[in-house]
């Protein structure tokens, strides 16, 4: 079915990317904080940086809150995608381009109000604070 095979590459695609997304999370936050910056400028000297000073698997801090939300994001995605297809097929089983264009934004636009935008916050948040998700999502809740 469409919903897990939407979750499935949901996980998928968090895990092959999350090194590039948490690199490039820290680049960002470091334009906003003052005193020491970063002892690299890009993504490349950020993942050697990180591996080598602590270890390859540093590069997945933080992952916790995307993996959660990626896999319920995708699974909504393309679930809600086919659901809305089939609702607008003609008598004859055929969609239009407009429909199935229709049915696409109406996916993402779901995806993006439910999972996209609350994800994307605590998982910054989390980083900024150094913190896990757990702990970082209990801080959140009590101080914002």
């Amino acid at each position: 079915p469409p919903l897990a095979a939407g979750c499935i590459a949901g996980g998928i695609e968090a895990m092959a990317v999350w090194p590039m997304e948490y690199i490039k999370t820290q680049l960002q936050l470091q334009s906003k904080a003052k005193g020491v910056p970063l002892p690299y400028a890009g993504m490349i000297s950020g993942l050697s940086y990180t591996v080598r000073t602590t270890g390859f698997l540093s590069l997945y801090r933080g992952l916790a809150p995307t993996l959660i939300g990626s896999i319920p994001k995708a699974g909504i995605r393309f679930g809600l995608n086919a659901q809305i297809k089939d609702r607008l097929r003609d008598s004859d089983g055929k969609l239009t381009a407009g429909k199935n264009f229709v049915a696409g934004l109406g996916a993402g636009v779901a995806e993006a109000l439910v999972i996209v935008a609350p994800v994307e916050t605590v998982k910054t948040k989390c980083i900024e604070l150094n913190m896990p998700f757990v702990k970082g999502f209990g801080h959140i809740v009590k101080t914002e």
